[in-house]
């Protein structure tokens, strides 16, 4: 696995589920997804999902009201096959080709990404 950070300037907006509700499930990447209370909905230059409220604030700072900027590095692989990877939020389905990626160098939590999605949102950070 190589180190990787978030191109500068790749922005996301996004919101915290703080409501009085237990959440909700969606369908997205061959599986279910759910999305807990204090969780954050994001849009990812058009890509809306989920992500876990600890992973969030752990990676992300923000930029102005509603605009937010992912600062911790990445680490990632090219997955040599098709799979499934568990996610803090449900399960993604990928195929060979595609990037796993972690927000922690011991392989926890992880998620997948298509190839072409993770060239235009990271960098190797030299590492």
């Amino acid at each position: 696995m190589r180190q990787y950070r978030r191109k500068e300037r790749t922005f996301v907006t996004a919101v915290r589920l703080d409501l009085n509700t237990d959440g909700f499930t969606y369908l997205k990447w061959g599986g279910t997804q759910r999305c807990k209370r204090g969780d954050w909905v994001v849009n990812n230059q058009g890509d809306v999902y989920t992500i876990d409220a600890e992973t969030f604030e752990r990676t992300y700072q923000i930029v102005s009201p509603g605009l937010y900027e992912k600062v911790a590095p990445v680490w990632a692989e090219v997955a040599a096959e098709p799979g499934t990877i568990q996610t803090k939020e449900g399960s993604t389905a990928y195929l060979a080709g595609d990037y796993l990626v972690f927000n922690a160098p011991d392989r926890k939590d992880g998620y997948a990404m298509k190839a072409e999605t993770f060239r235009q949102l990271y960098e190797s950070s030299g590492q």
